[in-house]
């Protein structure tokens, strides 16, 4: 076959045309980049919340269906933000390099793309709580640095296609001293947002200089055995880093103590209003308590025992006078998330805590520093407001948190569940004496018995560790003689009012999950 003269020049074109295609790419990517970065900068010196990312991707979260956050933490767990995060940069790097593609210099169509995501970003900044215009100026800004960013790299990345002259290097050259250059201004400016955003209010000092309360009403000691220390089970008491996080902060708060104060009011005989020093003047307490979310899936492991020191919120209730028909606490976090929580759990003894501190520790800023609470018996989403700032006495006729807005349960009473740990799901397992061993719960109410019964058959006691006390969980174990084959594991609880562990399984929404945890393990 013969090739011609055009042919060649044809195929010469085509990895040019390559090259271009890729640079205009480029060029939409580093533009956002430019956006982003720029807009995180000037979030910095105005609100947090009015980032565009962060704007963006905080009104997702708000304004997802149930159903959909659900699939989200039953996919991902606890890194439901950080897929989240992912998910939204591959579409903004998908839609910037199709506006770097289509940019032309008399048909701006990709500068226009970026003004459309422009929008969405103050749309969703504007309409934060607590917003006010200035939360438009970090998109506006930064939308008007990544168009002009897209025009000049776009412009300079228009090499002749036709041409085989050196000359058509030189705007390549150029374009990519531009292009880095942009995008090392893009990201030194998210850089300095994120620094500026975490040492603004000097959060981080503040947290390392803070002192642990002194307690002289301290948390029973453990009783030997309490923890079985079975290998590859859970401890009983649970580490900060590995206790599970899940709120709708995409951003997590820094407040300091010099920041923070709590604002008590609505039907109250006394309005107050609490400065930090105010709260530390106060008797502080030790206590264990076990912790569940209401997201937590059969079997899952969304619930964590920690140590916590903090204030009786009964005391301040009881200072600020709660009106008879007042059957809510409305408490809203410094990132306007809200819970309703039931007053009378939180008046009728058990120990609910605005916790300062947690194992030891000043609270992590992941759970809540300065100030959280702490409510043994309900599922956090109505009780375990992290970064709390208000307080507002009302009625479940009158106001809806942010959770029963979507169609959760207003009380959220935590269910009676239980689980097995050890051994793994589906691990090889040798035929003889096998230990089993897991964990059970009902805060509030304690833990009586728990049974595990082997391919349907009859229910066998399983041995209770020494229960510490009604508000944390109970660790268990079960000896099981087991034969050779594929066996199937089923465990239950009954919690010390007689309530046995529902055999329906339910999914989470709208009140918790119900049903019996079961494992399948090949002995061989």
């Amino acid at each position: 076959m013969t090739t011609t003269i055009g042919d060649r020049h044809e195929a010469a074109r085509t990895p040019r045309r390559r090259r271009h295609l890729f640079s205009r790419a480029l060029a939409g990517v580093i533009a956002a980049g430019m956006v982003l970065g720029v807009g995180e900068l000037l979030a910095a010196l105005i609100d947090p919340n009015s980032s565009p990312f962060y704007a963006v991707g905080s009104t997702t979260v708000d304004r997802s269906p149930a159903w959909a956050r659900e699939f989200a933490i039953h996919t991902f767990g606890t890194n439901d933000k950080p897929a989240l995060f992912v998910g939204m940069t591959i579409l903004i790097v998908l839609l910037a390099a199709i506006a770097g593609i289509v940019e032309r210099p008399r048909a701006p169509f990709g500068s226009a793309i970026l003004a459309v995501l422009g929008l969405v970003g103050i749309v969703a900044a504007t309409q934060r709580p607590a917003a006010t215009w200035m939360y438009a100026l970090p998109t506006v800004v930064g939308v008007v640095a990544g168009i002009a960013v897209l025009r000049v790299l776009t412009a300079t990345a228009r090499a002749p296609e036709n041409s085989d002259s050196e000359d058509s290097w030189l705007p390549r050259r150029t374009f990519l001293l531009l292009a880095a250059g942009a995008a090392a201004t893009a990201a030194a400016a998210g850089a300095a947002g994120r620094y500026l955003g975490q040492q603004v209010a000097g959060a981080v000092d503040n947290r390392r200089a803070f002192a642990i309360p002194g307690v002289t009403d301290r948390a029973a000691a453990i009783a030997p055995g309490t923890d079985i220390g079975v290998p590859g089970g859970t401890p009983f008491v649970t580490s900060n880093e590995d206790f599970y996080r899940i709120d709708t902060a995409l951003r997590v708060p820094r407040l300091t103590t010099d920041d923070w104060q709590l604002r008590i009011h609505g039907m109250v005989d006394r309005e107050l209003t609490l400065s930090w020093d105010d709260l530390i003047a106060r008797t502080p307490v030790e206590r264990l308590i076990t912790l569940t979310c209401v997201s937590n899936e059969v079997g899952g492991n969304l619930a964590g025992n920690a140590t916590w020191i903090g204030y009786p919120i009964k005391d301040i209730l009881d200072e600020a006078g709660v009106h008879p028909d007042a059957d809510m606490l409305l408490s809203t976090s410094s990132d306007h998330f809200t819970a309703g929580t039931p007053v009378a759990a939180l008046r009728d003894g058990r120990d609910a805590i605005l916790a300062v501190a947690m194992n030891g520790q000043p609270l992590p800023f992941e759970h809540g520093y300065p100030v959280r609470q702490v409510v043994p018996g309900l599922y956090g989403y109505v009780s375990a407001t992290k970064w709390v700032v208000d307080w507002e006495l009302t009625r479940f006729d009158k106001a809806e948190a942010y959770w029963t807005k979507r169609g959760w349960s207003a009380e959220g009473p935590i269910k009676t569940a239980s689980r097995i740990d050890v051994p793994a799901a589906f691990a090889p397992t040798a035929p003889g004496p096998v230990l089993v061993a897991g964990t059970a719960w009902a805060q509030h109410r304690g833990i009586e018995k728990v049974e595990v019964r082997v391919d349907n058959g009859a229910w066998q006691t399983a041995t209770l560790a020494p229960q510490y006390s009604i508000d944390t969980w109970r660790q268990w174990t079960w000896e099981w003689e087991a034969a050779a084959g594929l066996h199937t594991l089923q465990v239950r609880a009954t919690d010390l009012d007689g309530n046995v562990q529902v055999e329906e399984r339910t999914p989470p929404i709208p009140g918790g999950a119900t049903g019996w945890h079961t494992r399948s393990f090949t002995v061989a």
